[in-house]
Formats: C-alpha cells, structure tokens, sequence
C-alpha cells in the first residue's frame, strides 16, 4: 500500500471515530485522531465531551515516547488555545510527532489557522485537505455555529407517500411503524434542542424528551415557537420544566398573566419581534445559538416548517416516508404556508440518500 492510500486509510478510520462523539461533545465538534507509523495505528482517540481531553491528546496518551516520528491524522486543525483543556498543539510538539495530516481548519476565530501555524514553526510537516468534504459535511453544525453564530437546522418530519403528517381531523397517530419512531428517537438525541410551534405543543401534547439520555455536556433544551403564549401550564413540556428546560420564544404582545405562570413553572420565556407579520425565526436562532445551541432539529408542525423553509433558515431534511396514502385536499401537509409561484424557486436538495427503516423509507438531504 503506497503512502496516499495508506493517509486516506487513516484518515477515514479518524473521521469514523470523531462520529463517536454525536450527541455529546457538542457545542464542540466531532474529532477524531490516529497516531500511526506508515501503516500501522499506535494510538487513537476521539473527543466525547467539552471539558474531557480531546481526540488528539487521548490518542498520544496511549503510546508515550512511541510518538516521536510518527504521523497524527486528524479531521479537524489541533487547538492552539487553552480552555478547559490545554492546547493540543504543545502536547503534539512535546511528543515528538513528524507530521500532521488534517482534513480542515478551524473555524472557531481563536484557532482559525494558528494551530497549523504553531506546528509548523516547531518543525513539524502539515498536510491540509485529506477527505476535507466529508470532514466538512461531518462538523456542519460547528462550522456554521462559529462563521454565522447560528445552528445548524433540520427539519424533521413522518410523513405518508402523498406528503401528509395528519389526516383531515387531525389524526396522525401513528402515520409511521413503532421502528420507525424509535429511529427518530436516536436522530433527536444528536441534537442539542428541539423546536416545535404552538399548533404541534396543543395538539399532541409532546414532551420532546431526549431517549436514550447520553452523558452531553449540557442539558438537552425543547423550544416552542407560541407568539401568544397558549402553552398550558398542565402541557408534559412545562410540567417537566425544572427538569428538562423549556423556552417559549412569544411576541410583545403576549398575555403578562401567563408569561407569569409560564415563568413560575420554571419556562424561560424570550420576547422576540417579527417579520412579514410573523414572529423572526431567525431572531430566535440567534437567541438559541447564544445560549449553546449548535444542533436544533425542528419537528413541525405544517407552518413552522412552511416558515423555515420560506425563509431560507433550514439545512438539512429529514424525512420518514410511510407506506400509506392519506388522501384529502383538507389533509395536513408537511410544508404548510404559501409555498413558491414558481417550480423554479422550488426548495432542492442536494447529497440525498435513501434508506429502508422498518416498513418505510428514510430521505436524508441537504438544503444548502
């Protein structure tokens, strides 16, 4: 095996172990590392959670003075900052390593580049843009957290063949199998927040729990978008609040009285404004992002998706087709709103897979 195939090799097996860390290393993102002499691996790591060792530190751990001329590969450029870790750019120049093959840089502003530099500068040889797609499409959430300060989005949604989540009265359990739903449940338990609008929080009374609870480095947050605050105090989401936080973003025009009950119950209630008569969605995106949100999946209902998408705000589909046809002109749809004049403004995705989950399918695409 000659020497590029042997860095894509490891390369690959770096980005398989940074995926790992779904579901609780973040706000930080998917690192993995792999310390290696030609073909064969020494060390390797992955970074589980903020505030624990990362991935590149881990894997030196493991095999002391072995280190010295050896090649780290990593899908992510080594931090050059302290935090509540040291930088593993000096503990990559004290152990002696040749050479550093990394599939990106980091965009958080406080490395940004510096740690390639600092490596460089000790001597060491970087290599820049092994599998850099696929490192990038891996750490999307993290990348765009840190260039545009908001989450990553997904729409989620169990939808028939015919594109509807609820019959005509409202009925929509269960369009899709008991596997499905537990399929879904793993997808929520990668993100860092869950966000419904006040029509799904009534009808169906959620209470967007995170199953299985993996040990993240912070608690998992439910959102509603409710302008007038019609969220009862009897809902699971706010009797559940002290446990697992709830916010409420609402516009000014909210009742003070239940605001009050709201925030008695332990809801954080955020006042935002509108745009185009609605309230901004991105402004709550933003509030979201500020408090940590890196990942937030959107589960409906019609409108909210109808409004993230209208307004360019979603990244990523994700969508579980059911081998069923509702039917009815008066059936509730997936994407409510106006929706486009014209097919050629059209929301398109693009890298679209599509895979059996039980008796139906998974579509998984990118919205931008």
């Amino acid at each position: 095996m000659d020497s590029e195939q042997t860095d894509r090799r490891m390369m690959r097996r770096a980005l398989a172990l940074a995926t790992l860390g779904r579901g609780t290393a973040a706000p930080n993102p998917f690192v993995g590392a792999v310390v290696a002499w030609g073909g064969t691996v020494l060390g390797q790591g992955f970074h589980r959670l903020a505030g624990e060792p990362h991935a590149e530190a881990i894997a030196l751990s493991q095999i002391g003075s072995r280190a010295r001329g050896a090649t780290l590969y990593t899908n992510l450029e080594p931090c050059c900052h302290t935090g509540r870790t040291p930088p593993c750019v000096h503990e990559i120049v004290l152990a002696g390593v040749r050479r550093v093959v990394a599939s990106m840089r980091d965009p958080n502003p406080r490395v940004d580049g510096g740690g390639f530099r600092y490596l460089r500068r000790h001597g060491i040889e970087v290599e820049i843009g092994l599998l850099r797609r696929e490192a990038k499409e891996l750490n999307a959430a993290f990348v765009k957290h840190a260039r545009r300060g908001l989450p990553y989005v997904t729409l989620k949604g169990a939808v028939s063949l015919d594109g509807r989540i609820a019959t005509r009265c409202g009925d929509s359990k269960w369009i899709t199998s008991s596997t499905v739903r537990r399929h879904a449940r793993l997808l929520r338990a990668e993100h860092d927040a869950v966000l419904v609008g006040i029509g799904t929080a009534l009808a169906d009374d959620p209470r967007l729990n995170r199953r299985p609870k993996p040990r993240a480095s912070s608690p998992f947050l439910r959102a509603v978008i409710d302008s007038s605050l019609r969220l009862s105090p009897t809902s699971r989401l706010v009797r559940t609040a002290r446990r697992e936080p709830v916010t409420v973003f609402c516009g000014a025009e909210a009742s003070a009285a239940r605001r009050k009950k709201l925030l008695s119950a332990g809801v954080t209630v955020e006042t935002i404004g509108r745009r185009g008569g609605r309230l901004d969605l991105e402004a709550a995106l933003f509030r979201l992002a500020a408090g940590g949100v890196s990942q937030l999946l959107v589960e409906g209902g019609s409108e909210i998706h109808g409004s993230f998408l209208e307004n360019g705000l979603a990244d990523r589909l994700v969508l579980y087709l059911a081998p069923r046809i509702v039917g009815g002109r008066a059936a509730l749809p997936f994407v409510g709103g106006e929706g486009p004049q014209w097919i050629r403004d059209a929301a398109m995705l693009r890298s679209v897979s599509c895979a059996r989950v039980g008796d139906g399918w998974l579509v998984d695409g990118r919205l931008r």
